[in-house]
Order: structure tokens, then C-alpha cells, then sequence
């Protein structure tokens, strides 16, 4: 089967919308039982889905807000690092240069580096979907359009300029991170099934 290049707003809204079927862990201190288990059973994957959010600042000349929060999601459990209460302690930067560990994301280098002024890590076993689409003639970008056209999925964008630093993540804030982190898996092992095929 081959990929479609691009995709319309229409055809997006006409698709079902994605939904994480698994559980979903705000960890908020690495010195929590939610870490451990978090950094043991991300540990175990061989692929899991990556990304960040952070707090938009919509004035203009104003430095950017420090990364708000790291999601990181296997196929049925999924963990919201709230970076700013935890940073990036040693064992989940071990798990960022970890290369037996797949992180799966889009546009990787720019979230690496919001990680980067917490701690320095060397990462390892990141790829970018913006880089693997490509090479299947796919030309869209964003992880909506991605997903659209790999999956069939709609990704719902409604809280991607929310307060990411909230004392309280809603209900919907926390399914939105997880999805954007799990349908990057999902993407690929789509990806490399085509591949395999």
C-alpha cells in the first residue's frame, strides 16, 4: 500500500479521531514510586513514542518558556514527565541515550535540546518521523498530517496551546500528551510493517 503525499483539511476531519487506549502517569518527582515504575517499564520497550509540550508565549521578543513536560509511551502505558518539578535526574537521561531503547518522534531535535537545559545527555536511539516519512513519498510534517495519512487517524490539536505548567493537568491536557507521544509509535511500527511487506 502505498502512501499518500500530502492530505486536506477536509479529508482529516472526515477520519475517526485517535484515542490512547492505555493508562496514563503524570510523574511529578523522581523520587517517587511513579518514577521507578515509569523509567522500569520504558526500560523494557524496544519502541516508544516521544514528545514534549510547552507553555506557548504569545508575546513577541519574550524568551521562550523552559520545557514544561516530557511524554514518553509504550504500547499501553504512558508517562507525562512535569519537567519542571522533576528535570531529567540520571536514570531517565540514561534512558534518553539508551540506543536498545527506539524513541519515536517528530522533529526530535528540537525537543532533545529543550531536555538539554535541564541535563546534558548524549542521545541515543531517537528517530525523527519528519526524516523516516520522507521515504515513503510522504511530504506532510506535522504529526496531525502524519497521522492522518499513515494511520487514518485524526489527532486532535485543541490543547496543544494550553498551560503546559499548570499546578493541575486536565483530564483532556493529559490524553492529548499521551496521544502525541503514542501515535508516533504507532506510526512507525505502521511504517515498518510497510516495510517489511
Amino acid at each position: 500500500m502505498a502512501f499518500a503525499s500530502t492530505v486536506t483539511v477536509d479529508e482529516i476531519e472526515s477520519l475517526e479521531v485517535a484515542s490512547f487506549p492505555g493508562e496514563i502517569t503524570v510523574v511529578a518527582s523522581a523520587h517517587c514510586e511513579e518514577f521507578d515504575q515509569a523509567i522500569a517499564y520504558l526500560s523494557r520497550q524496544e519502541v516508544i513514542g516521544f514528545d514534549t509540550e510547552t507553555k506557548p508565549c504569545f508575546v513577541p521578543k519574550v524568551p521562550r518558556n523552559k520545557m514544561a513536560i516530557l511524554q514518553l509511551s509504550g504500547a499501553d502505558k504512558a508517562y507525562i514527565f512535569r519537567l519542571q518539578q522533576v528535570g531529567v535526574p540520571p536514570k531517565l537521561a540514561a534512558l534518553l541515550g539508551n540506543p536498545n531503547v527506539l524513541k519515536i518522534g517528530a522533529a526530535v531535535h528540537d525537543d532533545i535540546r529543550g531536555l538539554q537545559e535541564y541535563r546534558r545527555f548524549i542521545p541515543k536511539g531517537f528517530v525523527d518521523l519528519q526524516r523516516l516519512a520522507p521515504t515513503y513519498g510522504i511530504e506532510e510534517k506535522s504529526v496531525r498530517k502524519m497521522s492522518a495519512i499513515i494511520l487514518k487517524k485524526r489527532v486532535s490539536k485543541s490543547q496543544q496551546l494550553s498551560n503546559w505548567e499548570s499546578s493541575h493537568l486536565s483530564d483532556a491536557q493529559l490524553r492529548y500528551a499521551a496521544i502525541d507521544a503514542w501515535i508516533c509509535r504507532e506510526m512507525y511500527y505502521k511504517l515498518m510493517a510497510e516495510r517489511a511487506e
